[in-house]
C-alpha cells in the first residue's frame, strides 16, 4: 500500500534555503519517468514541476510532495501528471499548464484510476479528486509570462507532444529552464523546441548516448514494410500510445499510403478530437483533420469486426498492456500473413516487451504463444543525444541538471561530453536535496 500523510510523511527538508536555489527530486531524478521536482529559493518561493506515476507493474510512485501552492504540469503523459490530483485534494494546489494539457488530463486520470481498480494497485488519490483537480487548472499560452511572487514564469513549446511545455523561470539571481520531455525536431504534430539562453538548465536525458535513426529513412522503411504486408493479404496491427503516437502514425499513413484502409481504435480517438479543438498547438491542423476524416474510426463491436479485414489497425494500448489492441491481437494471431509493428518503446514487464523477447503475451489472463512476425521502428519524440547536446550548447548554461535518464546507461554519456566542454553537470538522486548558488 502507498501511504501519503500530507505534510507529515514527506522527506523534503524543513530548513529554509539560505542562498541560491534548492532542488529536490521526488521522482525522475535517477530514473526515466515518475517525475516530480521541487524548486525553492531563499525567499521561500517554491514550486513543483510535474508529479507523475511510472505505469509499470506494479506502478512506481514519487515520494510525497511537501506543501506547494503552485505546480507546473509540463504535459499530459501519466509519468508527468499521474499523481497531480493528490496535490489540489490535499494542499489546494494550483495546477499550471497549457489548455490542451488541462483538457486531456481528465481522460488520463480516469484511465489511471480505471487501471488501478482493475489491477488492484493502490492509488493515493480517489476518483472524486479528479473533479477537484480539474477545477484547479490555471492555463497559459506559450510565450505569455505570469508572476509567482518574485519569479517571472513563462511556458515555451517543448515539441514532444501537442501542448507540451518547457518552463522558463526568471529570478533576480538566475534564469532557469526546465525542459520537461522535449524534442527539437519537427514531427507531424508539433514544431521542435527552441533553445533559451539561461544560467541553469534542467534537461531530460532519456536518449543520452543514443542518436535516433534518420527520420526520412525510417519512414521509408516503415511504409515499405506496410506495403509488403498488405500486398501479401495481411493486416498490420500498430499498438500505439493514445497521446501523440496514434495521431503521428495516422498522419504518416495518410501522407504516404492514402490508398490503404486504415482503422483507428482506443483512447487516441478522443485525444485527436481534443487536439483538433485546440488546433493552435498543432503544427498543421488541416493535415491532422484531413487524416482524421480519411481514417475509419471504430466505435462499435461491428466496427471492430470489420477492422479485422482492414489493411492497418492503429490501437491502444501502445505497450500491449490492455485496451483494444489485445482484442485485435487475439484474433489476428491465427493468420501468419498478419504482422505487428511496434513504433514506440516497450518497457520491461509489459506485454509488448514479453512478446518481443519470448513470443508470448498474456491475453485475458492466459499466457498465449504469438507466432506472428513483428517489426520495430523508431519514431520517438524525445530528443536524441545530438539534439540534447546541441540544445544545451545553444542555451549556454553554467550548470546543467540531467534528469529523466537512466543513471547507468544513458546519463554518463551526457555527463562526460558536457564536462569535457567545460559545462558543470549535476546528476540528482531521488529524495536528495541540492543547492545551486
Amino acid at each position: 500500500m502507498v501511504f501519503y500523510n500530507p505534510g507529515r510523511t514527506t522527506g523534503y527538508p524543513d530548513e529554509p534555503v539560505e542562498k541560491g536555489f534548492r532542488y529536490h527530486y521526488l521522482g525522475g531524478g535517477n530514473e526515466v519517468g515518475n517525475v516530480g521536482v521541487v524548486l525553492e529559493d531563499n525567499t521561500q518561493n517554491r514550486l513543483l514541476l510535474d508529479y507523475g506515476i511510472a505505469p509499470t507493474r506494479p506502478p512506481k510512485y514519487p515520494k510525497e510532495a511537501p506543501f506547494v501552492k503552485d505546480a507546473i504540469i509540463t504535459h499530459s503523459h501519466v509519468d508527468h501528471l499521474g499523481m497531480a490530483p493528490w496535490l489540489p485534494a490535499n494542499y489546494n494546489t494550483n495546477l499550471h499548464g497549457t489548455q490542451l494539457t488541462a483538457d486531456i488530463s481528465r481522460m488520463m486520470w480516469n484511465d489511471c484510476y480505471k487501471i488501478s481498480s482493475i489491477e488492484k494497485y493502490p492509488l493515493p488519490w480517489d476518483k472524486r479528486d479528479i473533479d477537484t483537480a480539474m477545477n484547479s487548472w490555471i492555463t497559459h499560452e506559450f510565450n505569455e509570462p505570469w508572476k509567482q511572487d518574485n519569479w517571472d514564469l513563462e511556458l515555451h513549446n517543448a515539441g514532444h507532444i501537442p501542448g507540451a511545455a518547457m518552463l522558463k523561470l526568471k529570478s533576480e539571481e538566475k534564469d532557469i529552464l526546465f525542459t520537461g520531455d522535449f524534442d527539437t525536431r519537427n514531427s507531424p504534430l508539433t514544431s521542435g523546441a527552441k533553445p533559451q539562453n539561461v544560467d541553469l538548465l534542467f534537461i531530460e536525458g532519456t536518449y543520452a548516448g543514443k542518436n535516433h535513426a534518420n527520420q526520412e529513412q525510417e519512414i521509408a522503411r516503415f511504409i515499405e514494410n506496410v506495403i509488403r504486408v498488405t500486398d501479401n493479404g495481411g493486416t498490420v496491427l500498430i499498438p500505439a500510445f493514445a497521446n501523440g503516437r496514434t495521431q503521428d502514425m495516422l498522419i504518416r499513413l495518410y501522407q504516404h499510403c492514402p490508398e490503404l484502409d486504415v482503422h483507428i481504435d482506443g483512447m487516441g480517438k478522443r485525444i485527436a478530437k481534443l487536439q483538433l479543438e485546440n488546433s493552435r498547438f498543432i503544427r498543421d491542423p488541416k493535415l491532422l483533420n484531413d487524416a482524421w476524416n480519411w481514417s475509419r474510426r471504430v466505435s462499435s463491436k461491428s466496427d471492430r469486426k470489420k477492422a479485422l479485414d482492414s489493411d492497418v489497425i492503429i490501437s491502444t494500448s501502445g505497450m500491449l498492456q490492455g485496451g483494444p489492441a489485445i482484442w485485435y491481437l487475439n484474433r489476428l494471431r491465427h493468420q501468419k500473413e498478419n504482422e505487428i509493428f511496434f513504433t514506440g518503446y516497450q518497457a520491461e514487464d509489459t506485454g509488448g516487451r514479453k512478446l518481443q523477447t519470448k513470443s508470448k503475451i498474456d491475453i485475458f489472463g492466459k499466457e498465449t504463444d504469438i507466432s506472428l512476425n513483428f517489426e520495430k521502428f523508431s519514431f520517438s519524440t524525445h530528443a536524441g543525444h545530438k539534439e540534447i547536446t546541441d540544445f544545451i550548447y545553444a542555451c549556454d548554461p553554467s550548470d546543467v541538471v540531467i534528469y529523466h535518464s537512466d543513471p547507468n546507461n544513458a546519463r554518463p554519456h551526457l555527463v562526460k561530453e558536457l564536462e569535457q566542454n567545460g559545462i558543470t553537470t549535476h546528476s540528482p538522486e531521488n529524495g536528495q536535496s541540492y543547492i545551486i548558488e
